[in-house]
């Protein structure tokens, strides 16, 4: 079972955002790893490159948004497409907002277990019953997702794919999922983990990626073809 990360930005400077000392776009790609997440994609206009250098040395593969007068339901499709491009296995998808800088690795782990135990259901985390993010999309969802129109909002665009689609609810523990960039980490509140295993043991894909250095050798592809383009023209 193979489950991506996509995850969303509106522009560089969200992307390299501080985040406890590393940027928050690297922070998010090591959560997601750690987590068992393969193929990471990061969607993100890149015009100066910092981005990718942000990057370097990372399993994540950076993505050209679609473009941005169709809203983030296409950046979300672009994501999941760019993903199925780099392992045609890709199952779904954990539709990431780049300002959930603080989900935890086992948030992702949790996910992608509960989704072993429902294939094809939407899945979305809570945190003390409050719904957050990632959400994991199944990729035959990508069709009806894209269908949803270029003017709703993330949230908006979720609920709306929820109530056409088999759902479920997992209980994370983790505030990681409900608290974004606009609060600091030593002040978000308690993380209890999950209540109950959901389902085997953890796996130990990418565990070792949360201590990957910022400036270790690359590991494979790390910008999508659009960007290595754009960096080999300077």
């Amino acid at each position: 079972m193979t489950v991506a990360a996509v995850i969303l930005y509106r522009d560089p400077a969200g992307a390299l955002a501080d985040a406890a000392g590393r940027p928050s776009v690297r922070r998010a790609v090591e959560s997601a790893w750690a987590g068992g997440a393969t193929p990471i994609v990061v969607v993100s206009l890149d015009p100066d490159g910092g981005v990718a250098s942000a990057l370097a040395g990372s399993p994540a593969v950076l993505a050209e948004p679609a473009p941005v007068e169709n809203g983030p339901v296409a950046q979300m499709v672009r994501g999941m497409a760019v993903a199925a491009e780099q392992v045609t296995e890709t199952e779904a998808a954990l539709i990431w907002p780049g300002r959930m800088v603080w989900v935890d690795a086992e948030t992702v782990t949790s996910l992608i277990e509960a989704y072993g135990a429902r294939r094809g259901s939407v899945l979305r985390p809570t945190y003390n019953g409050e719904e957050g993010w990632p959400v994991l999309v199944p990729s035959t969802s990508a069709t009806a997702l894209a269908a949803l129109g270029g003017d709703k909002m993330p949230d908006v665009l979720i609920a709306e794919l929820m109530a056409a689609s088999t759902t479920a609810m997992v209980e994370t523990g983790d505030p990681g999922i409900t608290h974004d960039a606009s609060t600091a980490m030593e002040s978000l509140p308690e993380y209890l983990g999950p209540p109950q295993p959901v389902g085997g043991h953890a796996p130990e894909w990418g565990a070792a990626a949360a201590e990957m250095p910022d400036d270790a050798p690359l590991e494979g592809p790390a910008l999508a073809p659009y960007a290595q383009a754009a960096e080999e023209g300077d």
